[in-house]
Parts: C-alpha cells; sequence; structure tokens
C-alpha cells in the first residue's frame, strides 16, 4: 500500500484486519509523537456520548469529547490550532498543536474565543513502547498515511472518515469500505 514511515503528524488507519480490537477497528489516529522511547497518538473518529461540559462544569462546552485511544482514560486531553493564545503548546506538525496551558483553553472556551474546529478534546490516549507500533506495522494492523488535510483535520468530520480513507486507498481496501462494522451483520 504505501512505504511511508511513521513520523509525528502522520494519520495511521486501521487496516480491515483488525476487526474485533475494540479499540482500534475501523480507527484513524493522529500520530502526535514518534520516538525511540514510543509513540502516542490520538483517534480522531470515536466519539463518545460526552461533551466538555460532562466533565468540566464550569467550562458550558457542548464540544464532543473524543476515545483518543486505551491509555490513561482518566485523563483528557486536547489538540488545537491555536498555539498563539495557548502557552506551553507543542507542535505535532502542519499547524496542530497538542496540549498547553489549560487554564488559557478554559478561558478561551468560556468566552467563545474558539471554536469547533480549532480544538479537539480526548479521553485517554493511544500509545505503543519502543517498537511495538513497528511490530503492528510489520503485522500489517495499520496503513501509514500523510495529513493531506493538515491543521484542518480538527474540524474533519468523524462520521466517514475511515471509510473515505478505504476508498482514497482504492483497490480491495474499497469493498471494505461498505462492510459492516461487524461482519457477522452481513
Amino acid at each position: 500500500m504505501t512505504s511511508l514511515k511513521p513520523t509525528k503528524g502522520v494519520l495511521l488507519v486501521a487496516e480491515p484486519s483488525i476487526i474485533g480490537d475494540v479499540s482500534f477497528n475501523r480507527s484513524v489516529v493522529l500520530l502526535a509523537e514518534y520516538n525511540t522511547e514510543g509513540s502516542v497518538g490520538f483517534i480522531l473518529n470515536k466519539p463518545l456520548e460526552y461533551t466538555l461540559k460532562d466533565f468540566i462544569p464550569e467550562i458550558n462546552s457542548e464540544l464532543i469529547v473524543y476515545n483518543g485511544g486505551p491509555v490513561e482514560q482518566d485523563n483528557l486531553y486536547f489538540i488545537h490550532t491555536v498555539p498563539h493564545l495557548v502557552p506551553g503548546s507543542i507542535e505535532i506538525s502542519n499547524g496542530i498543536y497538542w496540549g498547553g496551558d489549560f487554564a488559557a483553553i478554559a478561558d478561551l472556551l468560556k468566552n467563545n474565543q474558539i471554536k469547533d474546529d480549532q480544538i479537539r478534546f480526548f479521553l485517554g490516549y493511544s500509545g505503543w513502547d519502543h517498537l511495538q507500533l513497528e511490530q503492528e506495522l510489520e503485522l500489517n494492523s495499520w496503513v501509514v498515511t500523510p495529513n493531506k488535510y493538515e491543521n484542518k483535520i480538527i474540524g474533519k468530520s468523524y462520521f466517514d472518515f475511515w471509510k473515505e480513507k478505504m476508498i482514497e486507498f482504492g483497490g480491495d481496501y474499497v469493498i471494505w469500505s461498505n462492510a459492516p462494522e461487524n461482519p457477522n451483520y452481513n
């Protein structure tokens, strides 16, 4: 499919072969960190049934919170496109930033100074130990693909994201784009 290597800012698209994996089935993950210690990413297309105000009532925000992955699901993480407004932000790539001063984010949200397509919140993250991601790539669990959306990925609709990637990949992937999430429903 592709010989692209994992780096910060690329997308990991779950291969259809990982059906049954509760966390990663049909996932599209933004790789936020990749180094010799391991990797960190956030699942972009798994919304939860919670909004930000469910976790932080004093921030009256209807922003959807996403399942970022199976690691540290008791912590809230965020990516954004406004580093000039959020001290301590870490650039992932292409104008996408991770974290920063949460008090600044809270003020921006309370004062309606940040738009839905500029920030995305996650409960937990996806993490891989040293060489674990490489092993999963060798097992064909993921397709590594560039983030052609750049910082606009934060506002990208989650609904058919994985399906769109399957169609984009073409070939046998197109067949999977129309398959039910659970093959037993076929």
